[in-house]
């Protein structure tokens, strides 16, 4: 039997193109579409799908909740517009990803990797999965999904030198470069290592495997030198914290 595919969106231009890009694809037959969470849930219990493309977004029930609803288990891949912290974590909850727009090439590799991992017959729980990325119980993370210039690079957290809040996002340094995430510094200091990364300020989180050297600032404050060659001021309260963790 031909694995079967869902459509989960609320914008009827979304479904369209997905269904287009499925068209071509004779090995998947495309059972249903949903235009809301409500519906998804529905129509994954009754249609019982292999895969589900499932948009973040919907009225009624946003995708992860879709999945936590509904009884049946297919293998998913969520559909997003927003440039997000949220599209790493839901790398982490789904076989795949899709931030629109997204082409065809996107989509097939997407679509393959589906498929591969129901040949395989492990599809795990999109749920669980999803409970795991977005939870600290899941453990920290260890990519990051960084949008730049239309393209979703990948980076490994351990390589991310600090991290510095700017309002509603984050500036990662990485690799000697800097991109911007649409994240709070708040919300991803939760779902990082504590071993690793500190926070020294309330606009600075750093990587301890990157720190050149602390030294004192002033009577109360330690200036934190990286190996990038930033020179941060730590808090009074984060440069206590500091002296107490190198004894």
């Amino acid at each position: 039997m031909k694995p079967t595919a869902l459509i989960v969106d609320d914008e009827p231009l979304a479904r369209q193109k997905l269904r287009d890009l499925l068209a071509d694809v004779p090995l998947v037959e495309v059972v249903g579409e949903a235009a809301d969470g409500d519906a998804a849930v529905r129509a994954i219990d009754t249609l019982e799908p292999d895969v589900v493309f499932l948009d973040v977004a919907m009225p009624g029930r946003t995708g992860l909740e879709v999945l936590a609803a509904a009884r049946h288990r297919p293998v998913a891949i969520f559909t997003t517009a927003h440039d997000r912290f949220a599209v790493a974590a839901f790398e982490l909850a789904a076989v795949d990803y899709l931030l629109k727009p997204f082409g065809v090439d996107r989509f097939r590799v997407a679509l393959e990797r589906a498929l591969q991992v129901l040949e395989r017959d492990q599809a795990p729980s999109a749920l669980e999965r999803a409970r795991d990325a977005l939870t600290p119980s899941g453990g920290p993370l260890e990519r990051l999904f960084i949008r730049d210039r239309g393209r979703i690079l990948p980076v490994a957290v351990v390589e991310v030198q600090r991290f510095e809040g700017r309002d509603d996002y984050a500036a990662v340094h990485t690799g000697g470069r800097q991109y911007l995430m649409h994240v709070r510094l708040q919300d991803l200091e939760r779902r990082l290592d504590p071993r690793r990364f500190v926070r020294i300020h309330r606009s600075h989180l750093i990587n301890l495997d990157f720190v050149k050297a602390f030294e004192p600032y002033d009577a109360h404050r330690l200036l934190v030198e990286m190996r990038d060659g930033a020179r941060i001021v730590a808090s009074r309260t984060r440069s206590r914290e500091l002296k107490d963790l190198a004894g």
